[in-house]
Order: C-alpha cells, then structure tokens, then sequence
C-alpha cells in the first residue's frame, strides 16, 4: 500500500480505530427485524422482492430492503437521542421516500449519497455503519467531530431501482436521452448545473439537486459500483475501488483543487483499510453529479467500488466506511488544506476489464 503525498495527518485516535478495526455486520448494529412492514403501495405494477445479497450468491452481504433501511434508519435515530436525524427528501417515481439522515451541527459540511444506480448498494451498507459510528457514539471524540462538522447522507437515492435489481429509476413512460425506454431513466445523467429541480424529468436527481442546494455542502461523495478490473502487467492486482473528480472544463479552480485534495485523502484512506485504488476513467459530461456539483463549487469526487465475488463483499463495504468516517475527520480538523492536489493525478490509471467476468455494471457513455 503506497499512500500519496500531502500532508495527512494521523485522525483521531478513537474513531479511526474504531472505523479500521470494527467487523462489517452479518446483521447490522441497528438491524431491522427480519419481517419488514409492507411498503406503500406502489403507483405501478408490483416490483419483484429486492436482493437479500448484492450478488444473490451465498456468503455476501446481506442488503436491506427499501422497508428495512427505513427501519434502520429510524432505529439509528432513535438510539443516537435525536444525534442522528432522518428525514424524507422527496419521493421516488413509484412514491418511496428518500431518506436524508443528518449529524453534527458543525460550520464543515459534507454530503455523501449512495445508490443512484438501483444495483450498486454497497455503499448504502457502509452508509448505515457511518452514521452508527458518528452519530450513535457518544464519547469525547464523537462529540468533537459533530461540533466541527455537519454531515448529510442520502441514503440509497434510487430505491426503485434497489427494488428492480437494475441501474435505472422506475418510469415505463419514459423516453430518455439517458436510460432505457420502458424502464427508466439513468438518475446520475440528470444533475445538469443549468435545469431547475423543477424542470428535471427524475424525482430522484431533482431531490439530490434540491438537498444540495439547501444544505450547502462544500464536500460531495457519490457513492456507486463499477466491474472487475486489473492494473496491466507487470503489476497485475485486481482493483477493489476506484476515484474521480470533476473532469468538466467549466469546473471553477478552486472546486477542481479542493476535489483533488478530497481525492488524496479518499485513496489514502482506501489504501491503508487494505483496498487497490486506481483512477477511474470517467468523461465529462456535465450532467453526471461528479461534474454536476464540482461545477456549482463543490468538492466533488465519485467512488466506485469493484463488483468483488461475495465473500469479498464485507471487505469492500469495510472500506468504503472507513473512506466515509476519515473524511469526516479529516474536514473537521483541515486536514484537507496541505494536500497536493497534483498528488491526485498521480494515481494510477484503471487498467483492463477482468476477462469473464460479465458484470452487471457496464459501462456506460461517459462514465460512472
């Protein structure tokens, strides 16, 4: 494990042990009973049951249903007295609630959202461990870092497409530019800086736009799955995550510095949890919520998380809420000002797509 240079500073000695050494559930700290209520109905046909492990197969994670993170979520609300608050955003197409959980009231505010692609939910795992970790913890560090920072998450921002097992929102009357005719529309195409909320065809982007524009983060993760890949020889490893920041031209300089900055310290915290991190080739196409909100001034950075077999599957959601717990520290404490941000593109390209693989996370025109 090589880390960058820039000046990263050790974390916080309690929580940075806590987040390198707790184990990734088999039943979460805040688990929902296993029977869930019944869902809303829905304004369109039934949708087949959601996936109770990313990849189906034995030994993965187990993933919450739209009815059990909801349950999660007000569990770790309660169990934080009120640290943690969950609210709903807005609605999805079939009339889901998405949930924005909130912690700290601290003047840093970074925002993390996770599965706007319905079949890439690792991150929402990691989410819910993140906020159990930050929120629910009550000692002197936990309480320092939520008076240096406020922290939104939106927890699984396509719960449509959870329930479906594919990428896009539900809409069968949709006709997209991105997307697929009968199914829906790619959520993480529609952040275009210059479409009002209002205008904007997908509930779900339109919510992650209007979030954005009230909570006024100035850091923003998005959280997604990518395939299998190697670097080329003679290295040879298989990747487990890879980064990007905003690689559209009108991006202001200090946003594209400070999502460098923020993707230093995202690699070396990957790197020292044990993960492979490469940069991932991504276009600029301003509709993709890392441009989107790099261009309104944000620091900006996409995260990609290898579609790894299942018994790799707590490794990665271990590492990516590690990823989410030491940027928190690090923005509350400035860790993030002395970095290079040229360190950023020292990171090593992706290389070559595994041979056999046949993942379910294509890729897609311009990236992520």
């Amino acid at each position: 494990m090589t880390s960058l240079p820039g000046r990263t500073a050790r974390p916080l000695a309690g929580l940075a042990a806590f987040a390198l050494t707790a184990g990734v559930f088999a039943a979460p700290a805040h688990a929902a009973p296993a029977t869930p209520a019944a869902p809303a109905t829905p304004a369109a046909p039934a949708a087949p049951a959601a996936p109770q492990s990313a990849t189906g197969q034995k030994g993965g994670v187990r993933l919450h249903t739209n009815a059990e993170l909801a349950k999660a979520l007000k569990r770790i609300e309660r169990a934080s007295h009120g640290r943690v608050r969950v609210r709903s955003v807005g609605k999805s197409n079939e009339g889901r609630p998405l949930w924005f959980a909130t912690l700290g009231d601290g003047p840093k505010r970074l925002m993390y959202v996770t599965q706007q692609h319905g079949d890439e939910p690792l991150g929402t795992e990691s989410a819910l461990k993140a906020l159990d970790t930050l929120g629910v913890r009550d000692d002197r560090d936990a309480r320092r870092l939520r008076s240096k920072i406020t922290l939104g998450i939106l927890v699984r921002a396509n719960p449509d497409g959870h329930q479906r097992q594919w990428r896009y929102n539900y809409d069968p009357d949709a006709k997209p530019e991105y997307g697929e005719p009968g199914k829906g529309y790619d959520i993480n195409r529609y952040h275009n800086p210059s479409m009002k909320p209002a205008d904007n065809p997908v509930p779900e982007a339109a919510a992650i736009r209007r979030t954005f524009d009230r909570f006024r983060p100035s850091i923003m993760v998005d959280y997604h799955m990518q395939g299998r890949y190697a670097f080329p020889p003679p290295d040879g490893r298989e990747i487990t995550t890879s980064i990007l920041w905003p690689t559209n031209t009108t991006v202001p300089a200090d946003a594209l510095k400070r999502s460098k900055q923020v993707g230093v310290r995202v690699y070396n915290a990957f790197t020292r949890a044990g993960a492979v991190v490469s940069q991932y080739p991504g276009g600029d196409y301003e509709g993709i919520a890392r441009n989107a909100y790099g261009i309104l001034g944000g620091a900006s950075l996409l995260i990609e998380l290898s579609d790894l077999p299942p018994e790799r599957q707590r490794f990665q959601v271990q590492t990516a809420y590690v990823s989410m717990v030491d940027l928190a520290q690090a923005a509350a404490y400035r860790r993030l000002d002395g970095i290079d941000p040229a360190a950023a593109d020292k990171i090593p390209l992706r290389g070559p797509e595994l041979p056999g693989t046949n993942s379910a996370h294509s890729e897609h025109a311009d990236g992520s």
